[in-house]
């Protein structure tokens, strides 16, 4: 894990929120992904620990603190240690 900037895709695809780098990719086109309240469509949006990601899941919207980046996609035991869900 580190602590600097990472592109939405990427930390998307390694938190495991999205099966594969072109489905984060499609996910964060789509524009229904929010950034500390911002509308991102460009899957180059860098992020860094402390941002806010809301992120529509079926009939849900999930409500994220970025923790941390990573370098590679791990298991799901460090892809949980990326982040905290934040309960609304």
């Amino acid at each position: 894990m580190t602590a600097g900037r990472i592109r939405l895709d990427t930390w998307l695809w390694v938190a495991r929120f999205a099966r594969s780098r072109r489905q984060a990719q499609e996910l964060c086109a789509s524009g229904l992904i929010r950034v500390d309240g911002q509308r991102i469509s460009k899957p180059s949006r860098e992020i860094r620990p402390g941002d806010v990601i809301t992120l529509p899941r079926s009939r849900d919207v999930l409500l994220l603190k970025v923790i941390a980046s990573a370098e590679r996609r791990g298991p799901p035991q460090e892809a949980r240690q990326l982040y905290e869900i934040i309960e609304g």
